[in-house]
């Protein structure tokens, strides 16, 4: 008997998030013998909740081919977090819905893995033939127990070419001046790190990198710029929102302007300029900061064509897992080296219950000893 599928994407959007669901689309209309219609959930679990729900199979094959090079949430995205106690009556809503659903995919990052992670489990109590499955999203690239994420090359990439520009831009006066880039990344550097990718020769900018695996002390930060500007007159540094001191107080918070989402994680911003007033104050010299924000996730002009190629493999390799019965799963990405020294990347299958609410912070190993700049095994990866 043939059943319809559900997708749905949650949390903070990427560049090729919309790629992932275009795999699930393209590999449930693929098979018409086991799939009659594919559904989104608009604005996700919140949104199918509330009966917000659209026939994807519907899309013609040039509305595909645009989806899947378009970023943002085309079936928008929510922050909403189901409740622990699974005899909770939103969970009686959520089942009871009658659409013929087979299979459910939820597209997004470590709190949208808790949402497949309870649903999964709340169908087996209930004894539900559904298969629910996690399509992986986030540029953050922090979902443990697999290579990489979906996302993460795009950022990346756009990390690297804008701190390359803004290098480019601050190398053009000789005063001395200070540029502070602040960079997506709350408990973990990934993002951070990629702007090393800007160099073009040893000692070029940013010649200071601070990630949040390392813990930060202003003034072990101002011996570091005052040497970096005894090397040249123009540096530019880049920092994750989340850096913090050894005492774990975010640097965002000495102004005590940090705020709570509805998971529970502090809201951060503004590290930058916190630090920007602090070296201006130090130094006396020009100090500007740039927060480049939602940009990194929505560049599609920076789209890395390996990252979408690998976020529709995820999102065909979910469809064909749950039609395979399994549940209660994360696509993963596996690694395999090439004698070129690139990498071939196949998908496999996680139990969920070992990736949500759980985070992959970058090998200490990969972070130099001083805390300021990362070593050749993050430039090789």
């Amino acid at each position: 008997m043939k059943k319809n599928i559900l997708v749905g994407q949650s949390g903070g959007p990427t560049a090729v998030i919309n790629a992932s669901l275009y795999g699930v689309i393209a590999e449930g209309m693929a098979r018409p013998e086991e799939v009659d219609h594919v559904y989104g959930m608009v604005n996700g679990i919140e949104g199918f909740l509330s009966g917000h729900v659209m026939d994807l199979s519907s899309l013609t094959h040039e509305d595909l081919i645009l989806l899947k090079q378009t970023p943002a949430a085309y079936l928008g995205s929510c922050r909403f977090k189901l409740p622990e106690n699974l005899d909770a009556p939103v969970y009686s809503l959520l089942f009871e819905k009658s659409m013929n659903i087979g299979a459910c995919f939820y597209i997004g990052g470590n709190d949208s893995m808790d949402t497949v992670d309870k649903l999964s489990r709340c169908a087996r109590i209930r004894r539900e033939s559904i298969s629910f499955i996690g399509v992986p999203k986030t540029i953050d690239n922090d979902l443990p127990v697999t290579d990489h994420t979906p996302g993460y090359g795009s950022a990346a990439k756009y990390v690297a070419s804008t701190v390359r520009e803004i290098s480019l831009d601050a190398s053009v006066y000789q005063q001395p001046a200070v540029t502070i880039v602040e960079l997506m990344g709350r408990h973990a550097g990934w993002v951070t790190a990629a702007a090393a990718l800007a160099r073009k020769f040893p000692g070029d900018n940013p010649l200071l990198i601070y990630m949040p695996e390392a813990p930060f002390s202003m003034e072990q930060f101002f011996k570091d710029v005052e040497q970096a500007l005894s090397r040249q007159p123009n540096v530019v540094i880049c920092v994750s929102e989340g850096i913090r001191d050894k005492k774990g107080r975010f640097i965002c918070e000495y102004t005590n302007e940090a705020q709570i989402d509805t998971f529970g994680h502090k809201m951060l911003t503004g590290c930058a300029k916190i630090l920007e007033s602090y070296v201006r104050n130090r130094f006396q010299v020009k100090v500007r900061s740039v927060e480049l924000n939602v940009s990194q996730r929505c560049s599609s002009s920076m789209l890395s064509k390996t990252d979408q190629q690998e976020a529709i493999a995820a999102g065909k390799f979910g469809v064909q897992a749950a039609l395979n019965g399994e549940t209660g799963k994360m696509v993963s990405f596996i690694r395999r080296e090439t004698e070129d020294g690139s990498y071939k990347m196949e998908c496999g299958l996680e139990d969920v219950n070992h990736i949500c609410n759980k985070e992959k912070t970058v090998p200490l190993t990969w972070i130099s000893e001083d805390g300021t700049d990362v070593t050749e095994d993050f430039i090789r990866y």
